[in-house]
């Protein structure tokens, strides 16, 4: 059987306690169990065990190569259900000053933040599959800036995302 999808990610970070806070206070993250230098947190609404786990390693350490002198992870993407959540999530994020980036790529409308090592990760909402067309397919190759006004006009902002494409119709 093939992967179905991420159960979790664990990060190394420096500081424990302002990780999970920026994490809690952006993104909703509530911490689930706890260790000196460990924290496991659930994402809002999650049933999972666990979604993030974060590791301290100390305020000395350098910050991660990956993607300039070394491989390595990008980002991580998490996907919220309708597009009001993600233009109140680009609220909090712009609002902490962590938003980098927002992005149309037809089919999925996404947002770019740092955590406080600078670690990046996306929101994204997907346009559900019985939404999507040919024209929609066609237009990937060409990233535009998001535009969560119209796209809330378009789709609705409580329309839910991902139904056919990331869960089941």
């Amino acid at each position: 059987m093939p992967v179905q999808r991420l159960n979790h990610a664990v990060l190394y970070i420096r500081d424990l306690e302002r990780s999970v806070a920026f994490y809690r206070d952006a993104l909703g993250f509530e911490v689930v169990m706890s260790m000196p230098g460990g924290a496991f947190l659930q994402a809002p609404g999650s049933s999972n065990d666990h979604d993030l786990a974060l590791f301290e390693i100390g305020p000395e350490a350098a910050d991660s190569p990956a993607g300039r002198t070394s491989v390595g992870l990008y980002h991580l993407a998490w996907e919220v259900d309708t597009l009001d959540e993600l233009e109140r999530i680009a609220a909090k994020l712009g609002e902490s000053g962590a938003l980098v980036g927002a992005s149309d790529h037809v089919t999925t409308k996404a947002l770019y933040a740092h955590d406080p090592d600078g670690l990046e990760y996306e929101i994204c909402w997907l346009v559900p599959a019985s939404l999507i067309d040919d024209e929609a397919l066609a237009a990937r190759s060409r990233i535009r800036p998001l535009n969560l006004a119209a796209d809330k006009q378009r789709y609705g902002g409580q329309t839910r995302g991902g139904v056919g494409v990331s869960t089941p119709a």
